[in-house]
């Protein structure tokens, strides 16, 4: 059986071989080297099957690295962990947001290192799966010639896991593609100017976001952010554009998407000018319920603090509604949870 290859990119020697030294004990097959511009010449020529990289280094630094290993699309799939004497928050997350899988602070002991090691071996290999399963529900919207070119591109795609609060992209970034969520859930949100969070989309798995500022060539207008723990895919603006560009139904598809996106959006504009807080809370859990797409457990796990941004109200007002609700036998809580209990009653709520 070959053993899997490790690519150690560090300058500092007494760490790169300490490290290199552990791995081989450990059965692994280690690559070495000493400055970032040998280590990415050195992944695109072996494609390792993960790469350990410091961030502070000579002739090209570790965001560097990263950044040109995930313009090719043989070496944007492979597991990449950062090794930083920095264990400061804004470089931690930095590295995560460009598509790092992992961070390991220096010193590290054995355990450390090979346990995250393993834990990225065994995602990247569950990663089949998720295309599968994903490829799979694709399939029945995308049912023309250009599925099998859409399933190749999602295929060589890295799978990006993001944890709960973690942003994705900015309002005002450039845009570098659109993103197709696997598992999980993720929010898009707006800022007032006096620091008030507007709910614009929420979106599960399966479904695609970023579509708008693609389609437009404009900058995100929204910030993304998960609401829970998730793996999303990004597939790059230039591939995508090409697809669309050669195969009219998926275009098409994406068009779909999007004008069922604004038409959600101008719903909600009219109940944010024209409803009151009682009924707009209301209409916020309905279409939370049908993004859940349930009808034998109406059952919604939701913060406060995203129902009053996706009602455009205040958190205090949010939780005087829900206990209203619940005084009304209309929705029960448990937890975090809230249950609807008369869902007709949400539907035709009085102004």
């Amino acid at each position: 059986m070959e053993k899997t290859t490790i690519l150690i990119i560090e300058d500092n020697d007494d760490i790169r071989e300490s490290t290199a030294e552990i791995l081989e004990l450990a059965n692994y097959n280690v690559l070495q080297a000493d400055n970032g511009k040998i280590g990415f010449e050195i992944a695109t020529k072996h494609f390792p099957d993960l790469i350990l990289c410091d961030i502070m280094m000579p002739e090209m630094d570790g965001y560097s690295v990263l950044y040109m290993l995930s313009k090719n699309p043989q070496t944007a799939v492979i597991p990449f962990i950062f090794l930083t004497a920095k264990a400061e928050r804004i470089d931690m997350r930095k590295g995560m947001e460009m598509g790092a899988d992992d961070y390991l602070t220096k010193p590290f002991d054995d355990v450390e290192l090979l346990n995250a090691i393993e834990i990225r071996l065994n995602k990247k290999g569950k990663q089949e799966s998720f295309y599968s399963q994903s490829i799979e529900k694709l399939s029945s919207l995308i049912v023309t010639s250009g599925m099998p070119a859409l399933q190749k591109m999602i295929e060589e795609r890295k799978v990006r896991n993001v944890k709960k609060r973690q942003v994705i992209y900015y309002e005002g970034d450039d845009v570098n593609g659109v993103y197709l969520i696997l598992t999980g859930k993720i929010k898009t949100i707006k800022l007032s100017t006096d620091g008030r969070e507007l709910l614009t989309g929420m979106y599960g798995s399966d479904n695609y976001f970023g579509i708008a500022a693609f389609l437009s060539q404009e900058p995100y207008a929204e910030t993304a952010e998960a609401v829970e723990d998730s793996t999303v895919c990004l597939l790059p603006k230039e591939m995508v554009e090409e697809l669309l560009n050669k195969h009219p139904d998926v275009a098409r598809q994406f068009i779909q998407i999007l004008s069922n996106d604004l038409l959600e959006k101008e719903e909600q504009l009219l109940q944010l000018a024209y409803h009151s807080v009682r009924k707009r809370l209301a209409e916020a859990l309905i279409r939370l319920l049908r993004q859940e797409n349930r009808s034998d457990e109406l059952n919604l796990k939701v913060s406060r603090d995203n129902l009053a941004a996706m009602a455009g109200i205040a958190t205090e007002t949010v939780s005087r509604i829900l206990s209203d609700f619940k005084e009304e036998e209309i929705i029960e809580r448990k937890g975090s949870k809230i249950i609807i209990l008369d869902e007709f009653r949400l539907q035709n709520m009085k102004n």
